[in-house]
């Protein structure tokens, strides 16, 4: 009767079989193999041919759907990984050739022909073009691009052929750095984790004495039959198997980090998406990430008897040769672009602004110090923002004053809608970080309902505010910071959990941040927080109701209540059902 039950036993249980073997032969002898290793050579040394068969098979089933989950979740992180340029096409003395990206340097040209994908960063030469971004930022609206633009490796290029000029090295183009993330996402551990490795290493050595000392004991000094004890030991050590800790808990996180890579967010670790269920405070750096960090104007003022339009042509004019980002808005926002040589003798007055000749009068560009250094009767407006006053030189030597034009770093799209969306999710308070005015910082802080504003701030000032904050912190409501700029590494690396903008921002940024949202989207973070939560939630159930049922059916297995049926079950069977809870962790929470 052995023989026939022992092929199918050998085809469903040969590779943990194995794994024992192996593991045994480096001095890893406690674990879930050695475990169903000898809870089924036990079955069947008693003769219980059909139980020690049907372990095997129910494992391999459990097997099965923990492959199948991992690979639902895999895939989504995948798109991640699917990136990869495979060539370069590289232009050399007017010859193209595939070449691969690593041998490509800074400053080479190369062409990107429609339907391939952009090899290296770079700015475009020639062409324009529609790129889709989906695969790094989760968005699926194509992106127009156009000479002298920036255009990033892991986009495809749809439409136009695209000549770049390539500005980063294959290892630090942004499809580089992406993989980096990805790959090194599951080496870093949450601490739930950490305790589940942790447990089992002690829980597994444990349980194997328990099963010997039930086989023995009884038998010895009770003069009890050996064969029931021995089955009640089985069934004991079958029932005992970590499975469903071990494979549901890491899951659940891998998965949860599937749905965050779905959304264009990549997450480090597990470990962050733990911490970041914990956030109750959220910090953010003002420009870049809350707003565009570009200038433009919010407001013509002219004086009296000058038109809206005399005022800020003139104004674009006398800043036309300037490379300052206020003449550049000043430049943006008027309709007729500046006339060539009808500026002249134009010279700049360190910290005031501009002096110069047009329409054969001289005229000044500044702050309230120049104006009044011009004796151009300019009154102090009482506006937040960049106030930028105009004046005219007369014949006399009097002034006059020709009005002010407002300068503003505007609202990124959908920060309003982000902040409220982080309130709603359970994050408690939101801080602002800034080196701008009070009276600026104070406007967008108002306009957002951010609660509470440090500005005027150097960097080294940013990581003393966020110091301050930490101190008044548990480790139940922790604090995350927002940034995008160089400057903001310190702060992403001290803060108890960092969130980087990765389309525009800094290489140092998204390095020492734990968090990367790929398009820059601030919205993303209360979805990214959503899927924290009920990752983490998952991962708890998970452990709750597995050590529940392994309890109740230990307990009944060593009195004998319960078979080698319900051993199964409660070892294979709650796995399975932990591994399909941890499943729902992979699906996106309603926005």
């Amino acid at each position: 009767a052995f023989v026939p039950w022992l092929v199918p036993y050998l085809i469903a249980g040969y590779d943990v079989l194995l794994k024992a073997a192996k593991n045994i032969a480096h001095g890893q002898v406690f674990d879930e193999n050695f475990l169903m290793m000898i809870a089924t050579f036990a079955a069947f040394g008693i003769g219980e041919y059909t139980e020690g068969v049907a372990v095997m098979v129910f494992y391999q089933i459990g097997e099965w759907f923990q492959q199948y989950a991992v690979g639902k979740s895999r895939k989504s992180i995948s798109a991640m990984m699917e990136i990869v340029p495979e060539y370069a096409n590289l232009v050399h003395d007017g010859e193209v050739t595939e070449e691969d990206p690593e041998d490509v340097h800074v400053d080479d040209i190369i062409l990107i022909k429609p339907g391939e994908r952009v090899p290296l960063d770079g700015v475009v030469l020639e062409g324009s073009s529609f790129l889709d971004q989906s695969s790094l930022t989760g968005e699926s609206v194509p992106v127009r691009i156009s000479e002298g633009q920036e255009i990033l490796s892991g986009c495809i290029n749809q439409s136009e052929v695209l000549k770049v000029r390539v500005t980063k090295e294959y290892v630090d183009s942004t499809v580089s750095r992406i993989l980096e993330l990805v790959e090194n996402a599951s080496s870093r551990k949450a601490k739930v984790e950490n305790f589940i490795t942790r447990f089992a290493r002690i829980y597994t050595p444990v349980v194997t004495i328990a099963a010997v000392l039930l086989a023995v004991i009884p038998p010895l000094l009770f003069g009890q039959a050996w064969a029931e004890w021995i089955r009640r030991a089985c069934t004991f050590l079958v029932i005992s198997c970590p499975c469903a800790l071990v494979i549901s808990v890491p899951l659940g996180f891998f998965a949860g980090i599937g749905a965050a890579s779905k959304l264009g967010v990549l997450v480090k670790g597990s470990n962050y998406l733990e911490i970041l269920s914990n956030v109750r405070t959220m910090v953010f750096d003002k420009t870049g990430t809350l707003t565009r960090g570009e200038f433009s104007v919010a407001e013509v003022l002219p004086a009296e008897g000058v038109s809206r339009e005399t005022l800020l042509r003139t104004a674009a004019q006398l800043e036309a040769y300037s490379n300052h980002p206020i003449a550049a808005a000043l430049r943006a926002a008027c309709k007729d672009a500046p006339e060539a040589g009808a500026v002249t003798k134009a010279e700049e007055i360190a910290g005031q602004g501009i002096r110069a000749v047009y329409e054969e009068k001289v005229h000044v560009i500044g702050n309230l110090k120049l104006m009044d250094a011009e004796g151009i009767p300019a009154a102090a407006l009482a506006k937040t923002g960049t106030l930028v006053y105009v004046g005219r030189k007369e014949a006399g030597g009097s002034g006059t004053y020709l009005g002010a034009v407002l300068i503003k770093d505007a609202l990124k799209d959908g920060t309003q809608e982000a902040l409220k969306s982080l309130q709603k999710s359970g994050i408690r308070r939101t801080v602002m970080l800034t080196g701008d005015r009070k009276e600026a910082a104070q406007e967008i802080a108002s306009a957002l309902g951010i609660d509470q504003v440090f500005s005027g701030l150097l960097p080294g000032d940013k990581v003393q505010c966020m110091e301050e904050l930490l101190q008044k912190s548990s480790e139940k409501e922790r604090i995350a910071f927002a940034g995008d700029g160089l400057n903001d590494a310190p702060v992403l690396m001290r803060a108890d959990l960092g969130i980087a903008m990765g389309s525009l921002g800094s290489d140092a940024a998204i390095e020492a941040a734990d968090i990367v949202l790929m398009d820059d989207d601030i919205r993303k973070i209360a979805r990214t927080v959503a899927i924290a939560r009920k990752t983490l939630r998952i991962v708890r159930q998970n452990i709750w109701f597995a050590l529940g049922v392994k309890l109740i059916v230990l307990i009944l297995g060593a009195l004998g209540i319960a078979g080698m049926w319900l051993a199964v079950f409660a070892d294979v069977g709650v796995a399975v059902i932990a591994i399909l809870n941890s499943m729902r962790a992979m699906k996106l929470p309603k926005e």
